[in-house]
């Protein structure tokens, strides 16, 4: 299925806000957009970028990147320019780049031609080479772009497995035999692009972007999962050396924790004063508050609870093992943990100082914590279902789960008295797998879909 809406498809408008609109754009990464130069139409010049179909996401001026001006309209057929945000836009999801083109390939195209600022949508085939661009063949010359779709997105279908679109070109151009203005008036038209392959070759941002380590868009998907709370533990450990797709979907991601720390820059001490601020605690609790959470020793009288208005707020510490004190950092994130803070811990290299602290201090607990929540969970289900056996009917009553709750409150204690971190890291994981599909079974049973439902006549009645 394509995407109906997507935040990388991007209006542009030159000088300003109010300027009028003047073709599309694909947005690259968070502060980066590929257009067409002659969209921009001067190295210097002023554009608005507009995610139009995403108005929660908020527009932003841009200018030509370094480097990003590649005006050749000649044998080259290079006419790309790659526009730097004056601010960075997270939320929005990059598009998905890629290099092969398959002749004869279905494409769709959106642009925002005139009358049609809005948006309006062509489709089209993959036809062959024409000097440095790629033909689109359309079935009728109505489906030929017009002015207002350059730096457009021309789309193929994903890969299946709920991949998105792929991006395989931009377009650049059209031309009719007649050489008339309007397409539907020339016997005959195309529209024309340039490819990704091609782009990629002059732009290295984009020729990484299209490699396979672009991004990684399982780690997104789960930094996505984690940071919308829910079900997810309260502390997520990831490995993300530096450069390449890993930290680039990570870098991504950081805008959705609520306080930032990073090793090798950000000292404890700075972070205790920026956490304490936000706290909003009584002026006479400052001091108190900042001592234990840098020294340790008795917590103050009054438990703080996190950031105000927030549920379960978060922390991402970005290169534990690159502070100056990796054990110290672990030592303050557990206190921090008591805050009601849940905590993404990433370090640089996975034999670096202070990850055992971190598996022993922080993610054992924390697993062991879920593990105690859902294992509560099934107790509560199973107390349930010895009150209403045999007062309800034995079809409206989904059975318990299989494995006793006595079995489990045992095999919890077992492993908590294991010596090794890892040891216990594995045994919670599997006990909490366990758990998790045994309530699940219990909810699908709960759910079984009921044709109707029996009255007092013994006949079905449908709702």
């Amino acid at each position: 299925m394509g995407e109906l809406k997507a935040d990388w498809r991007l209006r542009l408008r030159r000088g300003g806000p109010h300027g009028l609109v003047c073709g599309a754009g694909v947005l690259l990464t968070q502060d980066r957009a590929l257009t067409c130069s002659h969209v921009v139409g001067a190295p210097d010049a002023r554009m608005w970028v507009e995610f139009a179909e995403n108005p929660g996401i908020a527009p932003v001026g841009a200018r030509v990147a370094e480097d990003g001006w590649l005006p050749g309209l000649g044998a080259t057929r290079e006419d790309i320019a790659v526009l730097a945000l004056d601010s960075p836009r997270p939320q929005a999801t990059p598009a998905t780049l890629d290099r092969r083109l398959e002749r004869n390939g279905e494409v769709w195209i959106g642009g925002y031609a005139q009358n049609f600022a809005d948006g309006m949508w062509l489709t089209g085939r993959i036809g062959g080479a024409h000097g440095g661009w790629i033909q689109l063949d359309a079935r009728r010359n109505e489906q030929v772009v017009r002015p207002g779709f350059s730096g457009a997105a021309v789309q193929a279908r994903g890969d299946g497995d709920g991949r998105p679109e792929r991006v395989v070109g931009m377009v650049v151009s059209r031309r009719g035999d007649l050489d008339l203005a309007v397409p539907r008036d020339n016997d005959l038209a195309f529209s024309y692009m340039v490819s990704i392959d091609r782009i990629a070759e002059l732009v290295p941002l984009v020729a990484e972007l299209s490699g396979p380590d672009g991004w990684d868009p399982g780690l997104a998907r789960r930094l996505r999962d984690w940071f919308a709370g829910g079900e997810q533990p309260a502390v997520r450990f990831s490995v993300v050396p530096r450069g390449g797709g890993r930290e680039r979907t990570l870098r991504h991601q950081l805008y959705r924790a609520h306080l930032v720390y990073r090793g090798g820059r950000t000292t404890p001490e700075e972070f205790v004063g920026e956490l304490v601020a936000r706290l909003r605690l009584p002026r006479h609790q400052l001091r108190a508050y900042r001592d234990w959470l840098l020294d340790g020793g008795a917590p103050p009288d009054r438990a703080a609870g996190g950031l105000p208005g927030i549920a379960g707020p978060t922390l991402a510490v970005i290169g534990l093992d690159e502070d100056r004190q990796p054990r110290r950092l672990v030592s303050l994130l557990v206190r921090v943990r008591t805050l009601g803070f849940r905590l993404l811990v990433v370090v640089r290299d996975g034999a670096g100082d202070g990850v055992s602290e971190v598996a022993r201090q922080l993610l054992v607990p924390a697993l062991d914590e879920r593990a105690a929540l859902l294992l509560g969970r099934v107790e509560s289900i199973e107390r349930n279902w010895a009150v209403l056996n045999g007062m309800v009917e034995s079809a409206s009553l989904a059975p318990p789960p299989r494995t006793g709750s006595a079995r489990r409150h045992q095999q919890l204690e077992r492993l908590r008295a294991l010596a090794d971190p890892k040891e216990q890291l594995t045994a919670l994981r599997t006990l909490s797998r366990e758990l998790e599909e045994d309530l699940d079974r219990h909810t699908r049973a709960g759910r079984a879909d009921v044709p109707g439902q029996r009255t007092d006549r013994g006949r079905t009645e449908r709702r």
